[in-house]
């Protein structure tokens, strides 16, 4: 592990002397978080990724408008933020929720020409959106990811609620671009949001199955993160215990070598799935 951390960063230090930051991106670096994905072991993610958030940082330091490198930022942190609470690290985790969403938002200026968080109005946000094509989904995607990471730590302030709003149209317009991105993540999000809470206190939980339903058609149920959240947030406030059951379970018996490109997503999802079916008389 020590050479091959030596020679990461001694490759991309030399290559950033020569100014090829790009170079950098596409040959090293989206190789690193692909292999970060690919990992089962919760601990040895969590024990060792900080080093290579750390080259990350380093390298935006240098080159903080590079847009490549803030969705690789962003999309990094977001996943050790999600490994640490699974991992029980939860304190942590809140603490680097608000790295995932500096630079989601930092992404998100860069992609829709827009000021900061509090900088601009729904409206400028939506008119904004509006000249955006499908080549920058990705980008609001994981700008409206990190920035969502960070606001379900807010719940309940003033933050929380005008920030999910906003983060709400970006998932929107993600959806209209590409609703296949990442999985359908998208409709993952708003399948969540949505069904958080009942219609008697605004939450909408017939579209929050529809959001679901979709993304499981997308990623052919072999994005668990998908079924965990259908069952945490519809199923639940729905009070609807065998559709609980049946997604938790599906997540339990997915084999991860089915899918070794989202071991880590599918290993967290596993995880909580078993947390939450272990406590499923306290729910229902």
């Amino acid at each position: 592990m020590g050479k091959w951390k030596q020679f990461i960063v001694g490759g991309v230090v030399s290559c950033l002397l020569g100014g090829c930051t790009s170079l950098v991106v596409s040959r090293m670096i989206e190789p690193t978080v692909d292999n970060l994905q690919r990992q089962t072991d919760l601990e040895l993610v969590c024990e060792g990724a900080p080093a290579y958030l750390l080259m990350i940082d380093s390298m935006l330091a240098d080159n903080p408008g590079n847009r490549a490198l803030l969705l690789t930022a962003t999309q990094s942190y977001g996943s050790y933020t999600t490994a640490l609470t699974a991992c029980g690290r939860t304190e942590r985790a809140i603490q680097l929720s608000e790295k995932a969403k500096d630079y989601g938002l930092i992404l998100l200026t860069e992609c829709l020409h827009l000021a900061g968080e509090k900088g601009y109005s729904l409206d400028e946000l939506r008119v904004a959106l509006a000249f955006c094509s499908k080549s920058d989904a990705p980008s609001l995607f994981w700008g409206g990811y990190g920035w969502a990471l960070w606001l379900q730590y807010q719940a309940g302030s003033p933050a929380s609620l005008t920030g999910l709003v906003k983060v709400e149209k970006i998932m929107e317009r993600v959806l209209q671009l590409d609703e296949e991105y990442y999985h359908g993540a998208a409709h993952l999000f708003l399948g969540s949001y949505y069904g958080s809470r009942p219609a008697m206190l605004g939450g909408n939980p017939d579209g929050s199955r529809v959001h679901f339903e979709r993304a499981l058609a997308i990623n052919d149920n072999q994005f668990l993160p998908a079924q965990v959240a259908f069952a945490e947030t519809y199923a639940r406030t729905v009070f609807d215990r065998d559709l609980f059951e049946q997604l938790l379970r599906e997540v339990i018996d997915f084999p991860l070598q089915s899918r070794p490109d989202l071991a880590l997503a599918n290993q967290v999802a596993k995880k909580r799935a078993a947390q939450l079916l272990a406590d499923v008389d306290s729910y229902f």
